[in-house]
């Protein structure tokens, strides 16, 4: 990277690759003897990649605290997504019609609920409160006896702040519904174990704890068995849930990321916190300044703000210096404010003028307060401007 590229600062949109990851990886595409399919177990190439995969399955697993046949490779948790919420429903047909999600998730969730309400399913969007927070009590009182499913993320993608998953897996057990939890913002950043949690669908991604772009699973609840359909047919790879050759160096890729944010998520947090702090402390001593989301529950890498009296495209502009989203990178190039800080009961216009800072493994305490210096210079020159 070059010394006049910005301080990057959205780590919630993707992740640099760990050198350890992308030395794991080359050597599977390179490395002789590697090269095999790992469905091919009729000779030794075949059977190498196979061992691979199964350790990166077991590694993913161990991440979350579930049985490693309970693992399923996807493309990312996009997929996951669309395979564990539209995959339910229409195993289920015409057993039970309703799910409920919330009004703040990623539009890899709303959008194959969305489909489904076309497909003649009913669906509950729970509003959260101011903070971001959805409550376990909001989810028992919308529970149908026609209920399926509840999908709800772990970790809010915008915001930071984090879900009582496990109130809401008990609620949910007790009824027999299905729950699914997007993990992609908490995997490796949070304790997570599906079972004590009650989670019967998990959803994460390799791009968002320094593994590589195209590679992600889902957890499938083991047992009690759980049936899925697929959403798309070939060979009948990963127990028929995910047709498909498995690309060997990605998913080595994910699985050794997976072993390093459990090796070092303690240490990771620690650090994150105290930057964060710092940060929030730097912004927090400028004028028109407020946090979005919740001030305690939340991970220790995202930070959003809301700037009052400034136009939110030149706030982006003016901070050029470092790269930040105004929100989820998937709908970055909305000129619509973020449905999820309008959820929260923010105006389209401070809901516009709102900036996602994110740290990550790589963040240095000297970005941190040359960002801030950025911030604060950025603001005197916009209110200057003001009329």
């Amino acid at each position: 990277m070059s010394d006049d590229s910005p301080i990057y600062l959205d780590y919630a949109a993707t992740t640099p690759v760990d050198p350890r990851v992308a030395e794991a990886m080359t050597q599977i595409l390179s490395g002789p003897g590697l090269f095999g399919n790992p469905a091919s177990l009729g000779h030794a190439y075949g059977r190498r990649a196979r061992e691979l995969v199964e350790t990166a399955r077991g590694q993913v697993a161990g991440l979350i605290g579930a049985r490693h046949m309970g693992v399923v490779f996807t493309s990312g948790a996009t997929e996951s997504n669309n395979l564990a919420i539209l995959g339910a429903a229409r195993f289920a047909g015409d057993k039970k019609r309703h799910l409920i999600t919330s009004r703040t998730e990623h539009k890899a969730v709303l959008e194959p609920m969305k489909q489904l309400e076309h497909e003649g399913f009913q669906v509950t969007y729970l509003k959260p409160d101011v903070t971001g927070t959805v409550h376990a009590e909001q989810v028992v009182d919308a529970l149908r006896d026609d209920t399926l499913l509840v999908s709800l993320m772990h970790v809010n993608n915008e915001i930071g702040v984090v879900q009582d998953i496990g109130k809401v897996g008990q609620a949910c057990r007790a009824r027999g519904v299905l729950l699914h939890v997007d993990a992609a913002q908490s995997a490796g950043k949070v304790t997570i174990d599906v079972d004590a949690m009650g989670v019967d669908l998990l959803s994460l991604t390799a791009h968002k704890i320094y593994g590589p772009k195209g590679i992600g699973a889902l957890y499938v609840r083991p047992a009690p068995p759980l049936g899925l359909q697929p959403l798309q047919f070939g060979g009948g790879h990963e127990r028929g849930v995910r047709s498909g050759t498995l690309p060997t160096h990605q998913i080595v890729g994910l699985g050794l990321a997976c072993a390093l944010a459990a090796a070092e998520r303690e240490a990771d947090a620690k650090r994150l916190t105290e930057l964060r702090r710092r940060f929030w402390q730097g912004l927090s001593a400028l004028d028109g300044i407020e946090l979005n989301g919740h001030p305690t529950a939340h991970v220790p890498g995202i930070l959003n703000v809301a700037v009052h009296g400034v136009e939110g495209e030149s706030l982006l502009l003016g901070l050029r210096g470092i790269a930040v989203s105004s929100g989820s990178a998937c709908s970055s190039g909305s000129d619509e404010a973020s449905y999820v800080l309008r959820a929260l009961g923010r105006s389209d216009q401070l809901a516009g003028s709102s900036i996602r800072f994110s740290f990550g493994r790589f963040t240095t305490v000297a970005e941190v307060d040359t960002a801030v210096e950025i911030v604060n210079k950025a603001l005197r020159h916009l209110r200057e401007l003001a009329p």
